[in-house]
């Protein structure tokens, strides 16, 4: 595994104080009151770190939004990259391209079961949007089911499958979209005790919804196999084979939404691997690349591909199977091979992430749960650890937020940018972070959440 050695960063506060001013002037930015934010100007970034222009550098505990799998700035990638845009720059995608072939072999290899035909989109969100659109022609059905406690994407037919707060200013209630519980011991729906419980008792909530809704109108039922932005909630052993079951017994297509827990990410190709299931259609992005040139897409079952064998898919994308993009995949996937980064992942979350997360839980009131595997944790942060009540409530924001708030600060004084959802941070280094980086990490994080700590009780 090649080493990080991050470049020392180059001061340049007037260059910094340029590039904020034409943000602030131009950028429109995505989940934000754009009056109300004030993002930093990034001068770089190597590795598992980036950098300001004043010369403040931060181990990047988010890899971006959970993409940068192999960090920022591999030399492999970047030179792939640039030897492509030398060769073919771009071509439509009715063509057959080396690089885009490449690129879906080489998916199609690391797929679990018969998911051996690829549909390349621009990211995780057209990923579900085509994957959904596949489901309801290849049943003749409209209904989805998808989980509360999910994120799907920001585009239509994505975002009405969401199930966090993102959806609600754009939920018309008419996206044929039945939402359900999906096992979390944690905070059970279903009071359970133990995860046999919370296993059966969610297979049997699921059972329910169906009769109620009518297993015959379902053409789908999508699950991210491990949600990531909604808390990083490991399903229970056996859980996702039931649901296997239940859309096998009434011909309902099941979906896998791998746009976060692919690649790597939890110490496998892919977060299906962990639990011997394999879906219909599942959905990528992300770490496909480490998010370098942007790419996403669905890996198609046999039986669905046969159903547009003399029948034409009505779906398709300018940029699809983009030539850099693809070059990207090629490089990243041998990189990942090469260095062993989904070891490196595996090995990382079981002898210094989980191990020092626990540590982290013992001596921190602030910390109420531990949950994840390779290079994807959370920690649920909360008032109490008796009661388990949230540290903030259900998406806080202004002076609800300011218990995460102030801990964010905290991270970021330290030299960690950290990822925080509601009252939960997460632990999503790179798949290929080195055991330095992540002890330093829990370091920054044990001073942050004595920050935490004082809004216990």
């Amino acid at each position: 595994m090649t080493p990080h050695a991050p470049h020392a960063p180059h001061v340049d506060p007037a260059a910094g104080a340029a590039v904020k001013a034409a943000d602030r002037a131009h950028v429109f930015h995505s989940w934000s009151a754009q009056g109300l934010i004030d993002p930093l100007a990034v001068a770089g970034a190597e590795g598992a770190y980036f950098w300001d222009y004043d010369g403040n550098r931060y181990l990047d505990f988010t890899s971006g939004l959970v993409y940068t799998n192999i960090g920022y700035q591999h030399p492999t990638v970047v030179a792939a990259i640039q030897e492509q845009a030398g060769k073919l720059a771009t071509f439509a995608p009715a063509f057959a391209i080396e690089a885009r072939s490449e690129a879906a072999r080489l998916i199609a290899e690391r797929t679990p079961g018969d998911l051996d035909k690829i549909f390349f989109t621009n990211g995780g969100a057209e990923a579900v949007e085509n994957a959904v659109r596949m489901a309801r022609l290849h049943t003749g059905r409209t209904k989805v089911l998808s989980a509360y406690r999910s994120y799907h994407g920001a585009t239509s037919t994505a975002i009405n499958l969401t199930g966090d707060p993102r959806r609600w200013p754009s939920d018309n209630g008419s996206a044929g979209v039945v939402r359900f519980w999906a096992p979390f011991l944690y905070r059970s729906p279903f009071h359970s005790a133990t995860e046999a419980e919370e296993c059966a008792r969610a297979l049997q909530h699921l059972e329910d919804t169906l009769a109620f809704e009518g297993a015959a109108t379902i053409a789908a039922i999508i699950l991210e196999t491990i949600p990531g932005t909604a808390g990083i909630m490991t399903p229970p052993p056996g859980y996702l084979a039931g649901v296997r079951e239940i859309c096998d017994r009434y011909g309902i297509v099941f979906i896998l939404d791998e746009v976060m827990a692919g690649f790597g990410r939890t110490g496998r190709w892919f977060a299906a691997d962990h639990f011997d299931v394999v879906p219909d259609l599942m959905t990528f992005a992300k770490g496909v690349n480490s998010g370098y040139v942007p790419l996403g897409g669905v890996a198609i079952s046999a039986e669905i591909a046969a159903t547009f064998e003399t029948r034409a898919y009505p779906g398709g994308l300018t940029y699809s199977g983009h030539p850099l993009a693809c070059a990207a995949a090629v490089a990243t996937i041998q990189v990942m091979e090469d260095e062993k980064a989904i070891e490196n992942a595996a090995r990382i979350g079981e002898t210094v992430l989980g191990p020092g997360l626990r540590d982290l839980a013992d001596r921190h009131p602030s910390v109420g749960e531990v949950r994840g595997l390779g290079a994807f944790w959370a920690l649920d942060l909360v008032r109490n650890k008796e009661t388990r009540e949230p540290l903030v409530p259900y998406n806080a924001s202004g002076e609800a937020n300011a218990a995460m708030a102030a801990f964010g600060a905290a991270a970021k004084k330290n030299g960690l940018w950290p990822f925080i959802n509601m009252n939960r941070t997460h632990a999503v280094p790179a798949c290929n972070v080195t055991e330095a980086e992540a002890k330093e990490g829990l370091a920054a994080l044990d001073v942050a959440l004595s920050v935490a700590d004082e809004y216990t009780v």
